[in-house]
């Protein structure tokens, strides 16, 4: 087991952004899993963009599933209503037509929470998806 990957995961977890910042800038992995198999994206705040923009430029992976439930950190982010930080994960390249192990997309999580701003984005950014292919 990595201890680092444990620190980082729980630092993002906290919303710690210099911690993550440390962390990254002397090395640690930012798709390292953590004790519990997940990643630091995974686990972060996913109310700090801050936390979600550095993983992601020190590499972090925007499209890793839960093993379990197959849940994306945008899934995540668009159910609990952080359009920030699902803009930030979009633009990465963070996939928004994965389902999840129900068959959920991200547009349907924020759709059942009443998430309205960021079910505009959803909406809007399927359909520069669809009219571009």
């Amino acid at each position: 087991m990595d201890p680092t990957a444990d620190r980082l995961a729980s630092a993002a977890a906290r919303g710690q952004v210099e911690e993550v910042r440390a962390l990254l800038e002397s090395g640690a992995q930012p798709d390292a899993l953590n004790g519990l198999g997940r990643r630091p994206i995974q686990v972060m705040m996913m109310g700090s963009v801050r936390v979600a923009k550095l993983l992601l430029l020190h590499g972090a992976d925007p499209n890793c599933a839960d093993p379990a439930t197959l849940t994306r950190p945008v899934h995540d982010a668009a159910r609990e209503g952080f359009l920030d930080t699902l803009v930030a994960l979009h633009q990465a390249g963070a996939r928004l037509d994965v389902p999840d192990a129900w068959g959920r997309l991200p547009v349907d999580l924020a759709e059942e929470r009443g998430h309205q701003v960021v079910l505009k984005y959803l909406r809007t950014a399927a359909g520069a998806t669809q009219g571009s292919g």
